[in-house]
């Protein structure tokens, strides 16, 4: 069986095997940091095949739980470029798996090898294979909105100055996860509401209804940044009803800050 080294780098190897021209590819337990690279380079590939990815469902809920990876997974999935299925058995070899050939990524200590072979016969046999192990499994469930939904509806329904803080704040960032002690999507969406003096109850239902996290979520968060000192709310009366809150900076170097120097600020004063 022919075989040859296609790369030596994860983000080159996924990106010569999205751009070789298949309309179709099983990605068979992957890595967290392959499930990264891979939901990056797809978004930036033209015309990326229709990926089928089979991972781990202890991996696929860890890498998921980052909102930016997240939620340009889902943009993936709404444009039916990508789909996740969960492994029944998590010992299965790391394989990219095409009709045209089948690529194994092998781990030698911080050096990521795509070992490749296109004899048919074999090519033949793992594609049934994978696909037949794709129809018995079961849908991986993001529950995270795609960033391209969060972003129009933050426009529509908010205001563009605060969409614009919003994604600049995520541009500053590496990672947003919802672990309780960085900057997560709810973290995030209540410190450009209170730059720019949004009610909690527009951001909040703004939040639920885009499908980032519920009113009760909102409030609970809320209720510790306020705790922290790094927001405070003034009240607003309404004609009828219980007034409603404004969410403003708490601390003066929130209120000094630059949109890309807001989330060092606020992770400092998390800290």
């Amino acid at each position: 069986m022919a075989s040859n080294l296609l790369d030596d780098n994860i983000e080159d190897i996924l990106r010569t095997v999205l751009e070789s021209g298949s309309e179709d590819l099983i990605v068979v337990n992957p890595s967290a940091d392959a499930i990264e690279e891979l939901v990056d380079v797809a978004g930036d590939v033209s015309d990326p095949p229709r990926i089928r990815l089979l991972g781990d469902e202890g991996t696929l809920k860890t890498v998921t739980s980052d909102f930016i990876l997240a939620s340009n997974a889902a943009d993936l999935v709404d444009d039916d470029s990508l789909s996740l299925r969960s492994l029944e058995n998590g010992n299965e070899n790391s394989l990219l798996v095409s009709p045209e050939e089948v690529v194994a990524l092998i781990n030698v200590g911080d050096t990521v090898a795509g070992l490749t072979t296109d004899d048919e016969e074999f090519v033949t046999l793992a594609y049934d294979a994978y696909t037949s192990t794709w129809e018995d499994a079961a849908e991986f469930n993001l529950r995270t909105p795609a960033l391209s939904r969060v972003r129009t509806s933050l426009t529509e329904e908010i205001g563009e100055p605060v969409e614009d803080d919003f994604t600049g704040v995520l541009d500053s960032l590496q990672t947003a996860r919802g672990d309780g002690n960085g900057l997560d999507e709810v973290t995030i969406s209540l410190l450009v509401a209170a730059k720019n003096e949004v009610l909690l109850y527009d951001i909040s239902k703004w939040g639920e209804d885009v499908g980032i996290a519920s009113k009760a979520t909102f409030s609970r968060t809320k209720t510790r940044l306020e705790d922290m000192g790094l927001i405070d709310t003034e009240k607003v009366p309404i004609d009828v009803g219980r007034p409603r809150l404004r969410l403003k900076f708490g601390d003066e170097r929130l209120r000094e800050a630059n949109t890309d120097q807001l989330a060092s600020v606020a992770q400092n004063l998390l800290n």
